[in-house]
């Protein structure tokens, strides 16, 4: 079988249901010969039944010992938090999940400080992805986060009201942070190659469907709870693997990332923006779109550097202006 690396791609929470599927995903990919499953919970089983569907040319190792799952990691996956249950926000996980961020990051920086790309998907993703980036000592376009899920949502909600296959549906983004108050950009959106604009008011699309709309899109994560009966897994652990395998050099990565932010407006932040993730990392534009869109993002922005100024309180994080001390590349 033809892999895009051989290099080492370790997936951390790979004994949960998010990290065995992104196991399997990156399997059938052909991502690449040595995978690395890690957890605080033997993800043995996981790697068994791996093995056991006939993945002939891929070394699989199971690990609880950050030692061995971290060493020559070059790439890394996380989904090693606490999920979040009914009932809870993403910022509900704050604290205790931003603390295993931080162990993360001093884990990648002791014994693989060579990685060449980091994808985290714990929520609330855009904190726990700054706190690994800042311990961990990585550049800030080698770590990102997974925002491309509330594009997705998005894309297909309007193409289950529109009737059309989502690929009909194009130029969905949401941007800013990955829960409640993110940007919901629907200006660039166009359903069968007709701009959305073009239809929100009309007897077909009302302007109250599609408020109602952008609001469904925002708690897509607790739709699929009362769903399902848990968080959402398959769609996640499938992203993120495409997250990853761009970085690898493959596939262009079709939605927005999360990636840190240091442009003046938005500062010291990691938010969805406008990106391109390729093999040299994440490269971003500020999204500019409508007057009422451009505010929704700097809102979302602000949510962010509250809960941003609250991991300092809490000591998790060093004041702003100590990052540098803690990681040079920020």
């Amino acid at each position: 079988m033809a892999f895009l690396t051989n290099d080492k791609l370790t997936i951390v929470g790979a004994a949960g249901m998010i990290g065995s599927n992104m196991v399997q995903t990156a399997l059938m990919m052909g991502l690449t010969s040595e995978i690395c499953l890690y957890d605080v919970f033997s993800p043995e089983g996981v790697a068994e039944e791996m093995r056991q569907s006939g993945f002939g040319d891929v070394k699989i190792v199971a690990t609880t010992d950050p030692e061995v799952a971290f060493t020559g990691a070059k790439y890394i996956i996380s989904s090693g938090g606490a999920p979040r249950k009914e009932g809870m926000t993403r910022e509900d996980l704050l604290k205790g999940n931003c603390e295993i961020a931080e162990g993360l990051g001093k884990n990648i920086k002791q014994y693989c400080p060579d990685v060449k790309h980091v994808v985290i998907i714990f929520n609330p993703a855009d904190l726990t992805g700054l706190v690994t980036l800042l311990y961990s000592g990585l550049k800030p376009g080698q770590v990102t986060t997974l925002a491309g899920l509330d594009s997705t949502r998005l894309q297909s909600a309007l193409a289950k009201k529109f009737n059309v296959m989502q690929s009909q549906v194009t130029g969905c983004a949401t941007y800013g942070g990955h829960g409640e108050q993110m940007a919901v950009f629907g200006s660039r959106v166009k359903i069968a190659g007709k701009p959305l604009t073009d239809l929100i008011g009309t007897p077909e699309f009302p302007e109250q469907e599609w408020e109602d709309m952008k609001v469904a899109v925002t708690q897509g994560g607790a739709a699929i709870i009362k769903l399902r009966g848990r968080s959402s897994f398959q769609s996640p652990a499938y992203l993120s693997v495409e997250m990853i395998r761009s970085a690898m050099g493959g596939e262009s990565f079709r939605y927005p990332v999360g990636t840190y932010v240091h442009s003046g407006k938005y500062d010291h932040i990691m938010m969805a923006m406008d990106t391109t993730l390729d093999k040299d990392g994440a490269h971003y534009n500020i999204p500019q779109g409508t007057p009422e869109e451009n505010a929704k993002l700097d809102a979302s922005y602000e949510h962010l550097c509250k809960m941003r100024d609250e991991l300092v309180t809490l000591g998790i994080v060093p004041p702003i202006s100590e990052w540098s001390k803690v990681n040079p590349n920020l």
